[in-house]
């Protein structure tokens, strides 16, 4: 199975970093330690990371500011970013998906990132109090403007990634997957048949399944290896369009998700994961 994954002429591998956790807590504000996010960021590049997700409502702006300022100029490293979220406190969220908004947050991205196009921007959240077809025909403006290279979703249906596919070309969907939480199978089969990136965010699992001495945590043990590095094998393994971005604040952990490029799961490993479930 390919270790990389192609969209809008872009090609980039299959386990990226999500910089989501490099924020303050609540995913609010800059870091307590700002010297080791950028730690984590430069040691992401020399892993062989090469695709990057972000958002605005990161901090807010925090991460892609961080992102600058340990990378620019990115070279050879993909950086996605999102809007649609406003942010007015410490884990709080709502979707904004007016099209002079997204327009701002798409013009500010560029500022903060410092790029002439965004690599990927993706739609946070489709609000549902603005028409989707404003939603998505602004995407296809900005597309069309050269102002990004290519368009993504997050969280979205099928029949809502169907209906933005009329209006403008969707290369990734954003939605949370991972071995114990599967509501989005279905949207993971429409990408795989269509070709669409599928990028899981909270890839590594956790609940029960788990938990130490739990099904999830007997399978690692029998691998030999962690309960990080089984579920994002297991991503891996499930389709070639699947693109896990683990997130972390921790250089250890980050290079202990790395890992996961190497494990190799046969089929019957596989299975037995996926029959968890």
């Amino acid at each position: 199975m390919s270790t990389t994954f192609t969209f809008a002429d872009q090609t980039v591998q299959r386990l990226g970093f999500g910089a989501m956790r490099i924020t303050g807590p609540g995913v609010w504000g800059y870091p307590k330690d700002r010297g080791q996010a950028l730690a984590v960021l430069r040691r992401c590049v020399d892993l062989g990371v090469d695709f990057i997700d972000t958002a605005d409502s990161y901090g807010p702006y925090v991460s892609e500011e961080l992102i600058f300022e340990a990378l620019h100029p990115y070279k050879h490293v993909t950086i996605a970013t999102k809007a649609g979220l406003l942010r007015m406190g410490p884990d709080v969220w709502a979707p904004c998906g007016r099209p002079e908004y997204l327009r701002q947050e798409c013009e500010m991205s560029l500022r903060r990132l410092g790029q002439e196009a965004l690599d990927l921007f993706q739609l946070h959240r489709v609000d549902p109090s603005v028409d989707a077809d404003e939603q998505f025909g602004l995407l296809k403006l900005l597309l069309n403007e050269g102002k990004v290279k290519a368009v993504g979703l997050s969280e979205v249906t099928v029949e809502q990634v169907k209906a933005a596919r009329k209006i403008v070309e969707i290369s990734t969907v954003q939605n949370l997957y991972n071995v114990a939480n599967r509501q989005s199978e279905g949207v993971v089969e429409y990408c795989h048949h269509e070709g669409i990136g599928f990028i899981p965010w909270f890839p590594v699992a956790r609940g029960e399944l788990a938990r130490s001495g739990g099904p999830l945590d007997e399978l690692a043990g029998q691998q030999g290896v962690s309960v990080a590095q089984l579920s994002l094998a297991w991503l891996l393994h499930r389709s070639p369009v699947i693109m896990p971005i683990p997130g972390t604040s921790s250089v250890a952990h980050l290079e202990e998700n790395c890992a996961a490029r190497d494990v190799v799961l046969d089929n019957a490993t596989f299975e037995a994961i996926s029959a968890l479930v």
